[in-house]
């Protein structure tokens, strides 16, 4: 595989670096983050290398909505019949059994202690979401802090991150990793915003850069059926740890898994909550015609959308689902931004959507009679008008697939056995969503990132312990 851009391996026995550290981590963003809060509560030093001027990546960008089970929060909410075999049961059925087994066990047992420690040790407050279910989750264990956004996820990660005084190199782009004769990592470059090359080196490095999204030649090799998609994820998953994993000889997982999106509100460019979807809303073509199973998930959802007329749908709800949509903050800034479609009557929604009103009345009456639909979906009840409307397409967000790593984030080879100390979780490691669209359950990316870098913080503390006492 090629692509875009340049991402080096250099061999040396060694480095003259302008710095040591214990721990590098590449990316700062929930994955880079929650591991530089653990490995800071583990007393092991590391730094935060980021790209950018402000850390945000993906993260900042989502819903920030995270699944966990057995929580304080949500033992606090009464949820007592919740543990992590039911939640690995959930990814796997979402997944038809093809997530990798011992991943999904090790996510499913980490994030709860994940978000406990995050909570009880740097502040963030979690509450949970129990109005409604996410699609594929048997039970309410959806946790965000109370802004409901990804962006203010991030901003209490990089507070928690600054008061444990953990440096965070902004404007640092890894480019070249240093490793020695016997494949261990022992340093990093990158470059400076004026150009200028810095050597960093480290006792352990993990990859917390993002996946492939945001890389437009590997989307079309690995993802041909999201290569004309809007792509709403951020422009720096531009699949650097792939590519150096090809460099090295590792072993790649689940490139066609991804998550998608089929409510990407258009033209305004935000996401609109599938909840409303879930509590009764619909899709619906510009033929006047529903034309999958809402509740089956976001995710693929984006693949249907995508294969209409035009690759528009508009999602259309009533007054009480609007009442629900204003309770998400993405949904207010796109009704501010002039995305809803009030209309008093079917005639006046069928002029809105472009389509004949006797089509779009029958789709709006079969939703009547709480008898299962063709596609299997079974309304409790019917619209009402007003109806609103939304004009949405599909869009790739962030992709699933990377680098495989064994339970504890160590990066394998083709041959099965980990790179000594090398990591890599969320994003630029491989996922519990299999190798498909359909794969994905509610939360999986935000799964993978914070259990994945509270495991691999576990894992590089133990590291750097066992050869500070062999010295």
């Amino acid at each position: 595989m090629t692509g875009s851009p340049s991402r080096q391996i250099r061999r040396a026995s060694g480095v003259e670096a302008d710095a040591h550290v214990s721990v590098a981590i590449v990316g700062g963003g929930a994955c880079g983050l929650t591991a530089a809060l653990m490995l800071a509560d583990a007393g092991v030093e590391c730094v935060v290398l980021e790209r950018d001027a402000l850390p945000s990546g993906s993260t900042a960008l989502s819903s920030g909505f995270i699944p966990a089970p057995g929580t304080r929060t949500q033992r606090a909410h009464g949820v007592h019949d919740d543990n992590a075999e039911r939640f690995a049961a959930d990814i796997q059925t979402k997944a038809h059994g093809r997530a990798a087994p011992a991943l999904v066990e090790a996510y499913a047992g980490s994030i709860g202690p994940a978000l406990d420690a995050l909570q009880e040790r740097h502040g963030l407050k979690w509450m949970l979401l129990d109005g409604f279910l996410y699609p594929g989750h048997s039970v309410h264990r959806m946790h965000a802090l109370p802004q409901k956004t990804g962006a203010s996820l991030m901003a209490a990660l990089q507070s928690a991150v600054e008061t444990a005084g953990i440096p965070v190199l902004t404007q640092a782009l890894v480019d070249t990793l240093v490793l020695d004769a016997e494949d261990r990592v022992i340093g990093i470059d990158y470059t400076r915003p004026d150009g200028s090359r810095e050597t960093l080196a480290c006792d352990a490095l993990l990859l917390a850069c993002n996946g492939f999204g945001g890389n437009a030649q590997m989307v079309r090799a690995l993802l041909p059926e999201m290569a004309e998609a809007t792509f709403g994820g951020h422009t720096g998953n531009d699949g650097s740890a792939i590519l150096w994993g090809e460099s090295l000889g590792a072993r790649l997982r689940d490139l066609g898994g991804y998550q998608g999106h089929g409510s990407w509100v258009t033209p305004q460019g935000a996401l609109m909550s599938w909840a409303v979807m879930m509590e009764g809303g619909v899709q619906i073509n510009c033929e006047g015609r529903r034309f999958h199973d809402e509740t089956q998930g976001y995710s693929e959802a984006a693949v249907h959308v995508l294969a209409q007329p035009g690759g528009i749908a508009w999602n259309v709800f009533d007054a009480p689902l609007l009442a629900l949509a204003r309770g998400f903050p993405d949904f207010c800034e796109a009704e501010a931004a002039g995305a809803l479609r009030r209309c008093e009557s079917v005639a006046a929604l069928a002029d809105c959507i472009g389509c004949e009103q006797a089509v779009l009345q029958a789709t709006l009456d079969a939703m009547r009679g709480g008898a299962p639909l063709p596609d299997g979906r079974v309304f409790a009840r019917a619209l009402d008008a007003p109806y609103f409307a939304v004009k949405v397409t599909g869009a790739l967000f962030h992709t699933q697939g990377g680098l495989d790593t064994a339970p504890d984030m160590r990066v394998l080879r083709h041959d099965g056995t980990p790179f000594a100390n090398l990591l890599a979780a969320g994003g630029a490691a491989g996922g519990v969503s299999g190798d498909a669209v359909w794969g994905y359950l509610s939360g999986n990316g935000l799964l993978s990132a914070v259990a994945g870098g509270y495991i691999a913080a576990r894992t590089v503390a133990a590291l750097v312990h066992s050869t500070k006492a062999s010295r």
